[in-house]
């Protein structure tokens, strides 16, 4: 792949890394915010357990996603992007363009997701 696509991509995950990081900041935040507020009716307090639990939910996605994009601007770094980092072959850019941060091929992601692809083997 050559450098001015590599920069393209670097530069997408680079803007998405900068949205996640203000997503989990918002969540805590927020989170922060209603657990100090004294609510003594049981509706409210029902509601914010619910919201509460929702952001946090959806802050552990966030950082999973987060950790997934920082790996792959390491992979940049390292002159490794672009590689499945199992069997080594190039990713193909139409999958890094709809995920950049993407670590395995297609082939190597099924066999993932159906559990034959070990840690150890990753």
């Amino acid at each position: 792949m050559d450098k001015r696509r590599v920069r393209a991509f670097r530069d997408k995950l680079l803007d998405r890394r900068v949205g996640l990081m203000g997503q989990v900041q918002e969540a805590e935040l927020y989170s922060r915010e209603r657990d100090s507020e004294a609510t003594q009716d049981p509706a409210d307090m029902a509601a914010n357990a619910y919201t509460k639990e929702l952001l946090v939910s959806m802050s552990d996605n966030d950082r999973k996603l987060l950790n997934l994009v920082d790996e792959a601007l390491e992979r940049i770094e390292e002159g490794e992007y672009g590689k499945c980092a199992h069997c080594g072959n190039p990713l193909p850019e139409k999958r890094l363009d709809a995920v950049p941060w993407a670590r395995l091929c297609i082939s190597c992601q099924d066999l993932q997701e159906k559990g034959l692809l070990t840690e150890e083997e990753d």
